[in-house]
């Protein structure tokens, strides 16, 4: 028996300060705010600038997003199949929608 495999992110845009909208292949779409925690490690500290944060992109080969210092986070939690078990200050805010 295997396991289902996760969507990969295509897609990433930034649509307001520390809030980006990711695309899955699966059609999902979610909006997740990066909220900065004063115990940020070093992989973390520099998403505090909006700047930085922007900088966000999709790594397909990891089938996620990734910054330019190597930080990456795991698909199946941003798509909301598994819970983080530290949530790092990454947050599912995507809006409920009509049915």
């Amino acid at each position: 028996m295997t396991s289902p495999v996760t969507p990969a992110v295509v897609g990433v845009a930034v649509i307001r300060p520390h809030v980006m909208r990711l695309l899955f292949s699966d059609g999902v779409v979610r909006d997740v705010q990066y909220v900065p925690r004063e115990d940020s490690g070093s992989l973390l500290g520099p998403l505090a600038d909006p700047a930085y944060f922007a900088r966000v992109r999709v790594d397909h080969e990891a089938r996620t997003v990734v910054w330019p210092n190597g930080l990456d986070l795991a698909p199946e939690v941003l798509h909301g199949d598994h819970d983080p078990n530290d949530d790092l200050g990454f947050h599912n805010v995507t809006s409920r929608q009509p049915a």
